[in-house]
């Protein structure tokens, strides 16, 4: 998946979230959602910055070798929400 792609998924998650945070009267369950949405808007900018340093300096190795390294911390990031979200439905 390109990182084009990336941002454009967290798009589409985070408008779903916050739709869904805005649309809920119970607050708990607003917040919550509000929860997700800030999520899917953080790793969005984070892709979003990523982008912009490769489309500037990717062609310098010691620059491909951050990329990487960043890449690796967000796909982290995006399994321990995947797993803290199976944990809910396991609930």
């Amino acid at each position: 998946m390109t990182l084009e792609n990336q941002i454009a998924l967290c798009s589409q998650h985070y408008q779903k979230w916050k739709n869904i945070a805005l649309a809920n009267t119970d607050i708990n369950e607003a917040k919550k959602a509000m929860n997700r949405a800030c999520f899917w808007s953080e790793l969005q900018t984070a892709f979003l910055v990523l982008n912009t340093v490769e489309q500037s300096k990717g062609k310098d190795n010691d620059v491909k070798l951050k990329l990487m390294r960043a890449k690796a911390n967000l796909s982290k990031k995006l399994a321990n929400y995947a797993q803290e979200i199976l944990n809910e439905i396991k609930i």
